[in-house]
């Protein structure tokens, strides 16, 4: 009786399973790069990674020092000398900082929800050639990237609709995107016609159809407009200036424009500062920082979708 050897003989080539990190197969037509061109590009890449991650380490590590440190300094620091969150502490304390935070997450989570849910299903509508006026639909939004109303017409507008001085003014006139409409659009186009044909005889609708064929499978893409969103809904700070008056319903980025500039200081911030226990610097660069936490937190998860999400969306018009 022969025994079921568990492992292949030694005299059976074993096949490695290949690293999720090794670099893809070169084609048999290119040359392997040369020495000096892999130490080229590695000094290229270390000193592109320097330019962008020097002056983050800078506003991390001065909003992290003592007032003291940063007057020894004389400005911002680079060798931090013992580490501290008074800035942090006081920034997020109730004041007004804590307030605008709230309001920008909200913005950011409903806007992006709100543009998600009209921009796919625009695209979808879009990318069946029978449906309705699909064309001149089509036709209309491509004309909006090239021409647009202009600053007074659209504040007009608002004003009109009495959206002035409400959350909605930060949400309503940058809701949609053309563009994200068209990359979700090819996207959808691309998936397999035989697949809905086969939902259709089923007895599928087009609503069911959208939520358990079309949208599971373009989770990638749907990834990646949902970042391109909520990170200009985050950023957005223009629409507040012009569409706000209420000091309480401004935006983190409008309250860090305010504090960067010195144009206004929350007032226990600005008692703090007078009596020399907070550095008005420490406190900049604490607040540039929440500003760029989210963004900094969210993209590494999204950054594998952005390949198929972004290039397979865009093989078909």
């Amino acid at each position: 009786m022969t025994a079921v050897l568990d492992t292949p003989p030694d005299d059976v080539p074993r096949v490695r399973k290949p690293s999720r990190w090794a670099a893809p197969p070169r084609p048999v037509w290119e040359e392997p790069p040369s020495k000096a061109g892999v130490a080229g590009k590695g000094i290229a890449l270390s000193l592109a990674c320097l330019s962008i991650l020097f002056p983050l380490w800078i506003v991390i590590v001065t909003s992290l020092q003592s007032k003291k440190t940063i007057d020894e300094a004389g400005g911002l620091v680079v060798i931090p000398k013992g580490i501290t969150f008074i800035a942090y502490q006081e920034l997020l304390s109730g004041g007004q900082v804590q307030k605008a935070a709230l309001v920008s997450i909200g913005v950011t989570v409903v806007g992006t929800l709100f543009s998600m849910t009209v921009s796919v299903l625009c695209a979808y509508g879009l990318s069946r050639s029978g449906s309705l006026g699909h064309r001149w639909i089509l036709v209309t939004l491509l004309a909006t990237m090239f021409f647009g109303v202009g600053l007074i017409p659209t504040y007009l507008l608002v004003q009109a609709l009495g959206l002035t001085d409400t959350y909605l003014a930060l949400i309503l006139p940058s809701a949609v995107s053309v563009f994200n409409i068209l990359v979700l659009r090819a996207f959808f186009m691309n998936i397999s016609q035989e697949l809905v044909d086969s939902a259709r005889i089923d007895g599928a609708g087009d609503w069911r159809i959208l939520w358990k064929i079309v949208m599971p499978l373009s989770r990638a893409v749907l990834a990646v407009i949902a970042l391109f969103y909520a990170v200009g809904y985050w950023s957005a700070w223009f629409n507040a200036s012009i569409y706000l008056t209420d000091q309480d319903m401004m935006p983190l980025q409008n309250v860090m424009i305010q504090l960067v500039q010195m144009q206004q200081r929350p007032v226990g911030l600005q008692a703090q500062i007078n009596t020399g226990q907070l550095s008005p610097l420490a406190i900049q660069m604490a607040v540039m920082v929440m500003a760029l936490l989210p963004v900094a937190v969210l993209s590494p998860f999204v950054q594998k979708h952005f390949k198929k999400g972004m290039l397979t969306g865009a093989v078909k018009g």
